[in-house]
């Protein structure tokens, strides 16, 4: 979807900023709402830009434990961040890079890197102003050359982790024109037991917000049914805004239908009006339509997609997750999601994969669950049923073809199993004796040659792809003859390295797998190929030529 700005407004003109807090309990939907908000403002016409501020010490999201986080998202240099980046990219189409990801972790190692170079001359380093001063620095760097940067702040305001960053938006506010300036504050209206809806959580976190000197403009109330009037009334009378500046975010079965909702609320409008915006912004029939249209458009039957991974949490795999989604809005299908446990596979799969459509077998590190993944391969192949792997699941492909095609008994992965006789997956040399968690791994975008006449070539429609990587091992070069010989063809390389493999379509309806992670680019106005072709595959396989409701 384009996102160059149609009309005559001027960046230099002043860069406008929306800071997005959230308060009474994390996980409300900050993000959702910013990159919602984001996508109104691109449709009407302005270049947008995001900011995602973690105040954890990590340095990145690389080493974080997903039942915690969630997945480590990917992107196009190599920065690992938190997956709520993930979001900015899909909700506005835009590529992010590391500097798009602020944490605590990089602003106090800059800020110590500086004072032990001699940067600060002696002076005494202190949280105000070197501190505040960088994530200042960070933020405006970033919003160079886009007309609207929004910045969401993680966590829950009264965190004493975000305390400086608190004190940073409030030092900007006062530095910028007041017109440029837009504070957004995402909080909880929760039911009563007698169905009321209770105001008390957001005037107690907006009393928290204004002891710190911050005042929001607009408060967004996440709630189960939209905010009823009387409670809008309420909220705004006792945290000080304007009546209609306070909006409903209720909750939808789809994330992807927000934007739709908070415009409906006339979100958009009102953050244009006053940021002084509405004058440059394209008019309502000029306005970009083509996420309403794919969003609200009916589908004409579901399929069941397995995604056999370690991890009991959606979260662990939501770009996958987002990417079926995607391939079903192309492909005009619902695509459901069942969520198998890998290590529930390990003595076989125990009929949790009969009534499944097709298998997804994504990323990972460890060796904890890996012998499920190579049954659900194993089936998969076997039995006809369209098959994806992802990273580790690719890797897995090519233990199992080497196992049960191959009889290379013992096959395995050296990073799974050290002592295996058949190393058919190995580590990439250069990586050898690098200690650095953070330094091992191949990451972010690189580029893939395809062999024409391929399965793959027909997925990409070219002969190069740009993908992205995180990973440390891969194909061992030494099996890679017997592999093709046996009938597994790998169709993308990079460098040398096996990127793609695929089985013969006329052999199995679909059988792919990439060393790269093609979900992290998969957007839901252009979804990422392989994942098109697994969903099409299904539907393909189809006794009817139309696609069926498939009851599970």
């Amino acid at each position: 979807m384009p996102n160059e700005p149609e009309t005559d407004y001027d960046p230099e003109l002043g860069r406008k900023f929306i800071f997005v807090t959230g308060g009474v309990m994390s996980g409300l939907g900050k993000g959702i709402t910013a990159a919602s908000t984001g996508r109104l403002l691109a449709n009407a016409g302005f270049d947008v830009t995001a900011v995602k501020i973690d105040p954890y010490l990590n340095v990145d999201a690389g080493t974080m434990n997903p039942y915690q986080h969630g997945e480590v998202y990917v992107l196009k240099d190599g920065g690992e961040v938190d997956l709520d980046l993930g979001n900015y990219e899909r909700f506005l189409d835009i590529d992010m890079t590391s500097d798009h990801n602020v944490t605590t972790g990089k602003v106090y190692r800059e800020v110590i890197e500086k004072e032990r170079a001699g940067d600060y001359l002696g002076r005494t380093v202190q949280i105000i102003p070197h501190i505040t001063d960088d994530i200042k620095r960070r933020i405006r760097e970033v919003a160079e050359g886009s007309d609207v940067c929004i910045i969401e702040v993680g966590g829950t305001v009264g965190d004493i982790e975000g305390m400086p960053y608190l004190e940073a938006l409030r030092q900007f506010a006062h530095e910028e024109d007041e017109d440029d300036i837009l504070f957004t504050h995402v909080t909880l209206v929760p039911y009563s037991k007698n169905g009321e809806q209770k105001t008390k959580p957001t005037q107690h976190s907006v009393k928290e917000l204004r002891s710190i000197g911050l005042q929001p403009d607009i408060l967004v109330g996440r709630c189960d049914d939209k905010l009823e009037a009387d409670v809008k009334e309420k909220i705004a009378l006792f945290c000080d805004v304007p009546t209609d500046a306070v909006f409903s975010n209720p909750d939808v079965a789809d994330i992807y239908k927000v934007p739709l909702v908070v415009e409906d609320e006339g979100l958009d409008q009102y953050v244009m009006d006053a940021l002084d915006l509405t004058d440059e912004a394209l008019s309502a029939d000029e306005r970009e339509n083509e996420w309403r249209e794919l969003v609200t458009q009916d589908t004409t039957g579901s399929i069941n997609v397995a995604l056999v991974g370690k991890y009991g949490l959606e979260d662990a795999y939501l770009s996958i997750h987002e990417a079926l989604k995607h391939a079903g809005l192309e492909t005009n299908v619902e695509v459901e999601t069942t969520w198998v446990h890998s290590e529930d596979l390990a003595d076989g799969h125990d009929g949790q994969l009969d009534d499944v459509d097709a298998v997804v077998v994504p990323g990972g590190f460890g060796s904890r669950g890996t012998e499920g993944k190579i049954e659900a391969t194993r089936y998969a192949r076997e039995n006809d049923v369209p098959f994806l792997g992802l990273c580790l699941g690719f890797q897995m492909a090519v233990v199992e073809y080497a196992r049960n095609v191959l009889d290379l008994e013992g096959a395995h992965s050296a990073e799974m199993e050290p002592d295996t006789p058949h190393p058919v997956i190995d580590i990439l040399p250069e990586q050898e004796g690098v200690e650095d968690m953070g330094g091992t791994m191949r990451l972010g975008a690189q580029d893939t040659d395809i062999e024409p006449g391929t399965l793959a070539h027909d997925l990409y429609d070219d002969t190069t792809c740009r993908e992205r990587h995180r990973h440390r091992y891969e194909v061992n070069p030494e099996y890679i003859d017997d592999i093709e010989a046996a009938g597994m063809t790998f169709s993308g390389v990079s460098n040398r390295r096996m990127e793609i493999l695929e089985l013969d379509p006329d052999s199995h309806p679909y059988f792919v797998g990439t060393q790269f992670h093609p979900e992290f680019r998969s957007r839901p106005t252009r979804a990422s190929p392989p994942f098109v072709g697994l969903v099409e595959a299904v539907l393909n396989s189809s006794e009817s030529d139309e696609p069926q409701e498939v009851e599970h």
